[in-house]
């Protein structure tokens, strides 16, 4: 993959939105208008006082180098399990069936949950989380960002919500069993002579509700306009950046863009992304009615969150398979 064909982007096509008063409450409406004109637009955004700490970050990257680091047969030890929890090794992802598989590795945990009730709806994306044992502060840090992580998410489902006139609570109505995910992508440096088809990961829309990322200095993300023209989305320090998936966008009917992106890492580093992914319980309909009023006709038929991302999950990772 060359630069050549990959433009700088239009600082204001990915907007810089401070959600601090969003979450501290003090003006809730002036960030669910900026949420709400990104969303409609390019659905990406970076997003900043989002009250992560630092420190938090780094020590869980830290953590994270050095389990993809180790070698392959203590990461076997955790390898990915049917309930997406756990190693997946690279070459065992592609976005689409003409794509050529993804040079990234990952690890996956959700919730860190112990109470039996909260599996018993059997679910394939919900499943007790695995740890590599000869590495105790990967837990330590990757369950603390998740619950830092999904406290995001929460707050810019209620700046949706309000930026499209419903109840703050709405998107949130069936989150008490949530089939949110976080992964540790990591992207090895990208030798030139695999050739311009071969991707850290290819063009994609991703699967769920949101999407809130947090990328290192290293750079490699590239998201694809309406006119169908890629641009680097660079990172920006003490942002995270979030977009739009495909379920929030189907539950508006397409108001909300899903938009192709992803990642090439040519720079001679390597490169990491916590990634959050926020999904409600799998019950949850989604359908635009609920949104727009009974009498409005959606373009997608309804579907339950769960089956949705059965069957996205199903086509993209060879261990579901």
């Amino acid at each position: 993959m060359t630069d050549l064909k990959v433009k700088n982007i239009n600082p204001d096509s990915i907007p810089v939105v401070d959600i601090s008063s969003l979450i501290n409450g003090r003006n809730p409406e002036k960030v669910a208008i900026e949420l709400h004109k990104a969303s409609t637009e390019l659905g990406f955004i970076y997003v900043k006082g989002h009250g992560i700490p630092e420190m938090l970050i780094q020590n869980l990257r830290l953590s994270a180098f050095e389990f993809f680091r180790a070698e392959r047969e203590v990461k076997e030890n955790v390898r990915i399990t049917d309930q997406h929890r756990g190693w997946i090794s690279s070459g065992s992802a592609k976005m689409t069936d003409d794509a050529l598989p993804d040079l990234k590795e990952s690890f996956l945990w959700g919730q860190q949950n112990t109470d039996e009730n909260y599996f018993k709806d059997g679910h394939s994306l919900r499943g007790k989380n695995r740890w590599p044992n000869f590495l105790p502060s990967l837990r330590s840090s990757a369950v603390e960002y998740f619950d830092h992580a999904d406290r995001v998410a929460r707050y810019l489902m209620k700046g949706f919500a309000l930026g499209l006139g419903l109840n703050e609570g709405f998107f949130l109505k069936t989150c008490d069993r949530p089939l949110s995910r976080a992964s540790l992508v990591y992207y090895p440096d990208q030798p030139k002579e695999l050739g311009e088809k071969q991707f850290g990961v290819s063009s994609h829309t991703d699967f769920g509700v949101l999407t809130v990322l947090c990328q290192d200095s290293v750079g490699g993300l590239e998201v694809q306009d309406i006119n169908g023209e890629w641009f680097k989305a660079p990172p920006i320090a003490e942002t995270l950046i979030v977009n739009v998936a495909d379920l929030l966008s189907r539950w508006t009917d397409g108001v909300y863009k899903s938009t192709p992106h992803r990642v090439v890492n040519n720079s001679g580093k390597e490169r990491l992304s916590v990634v959050m992914a926020f999904d409600p319980n799998p019950e949850t309909l989604i359908d635009a009615k609920n949104v727009f009023g009974k009498d409005y006709s959606p373009k997608e038929t309804p579907i339950t969150c769960g089956d949705y991302l059965d069957w996205r999950f199903q086509k993209a990772f060879a261990h579901r398979k």
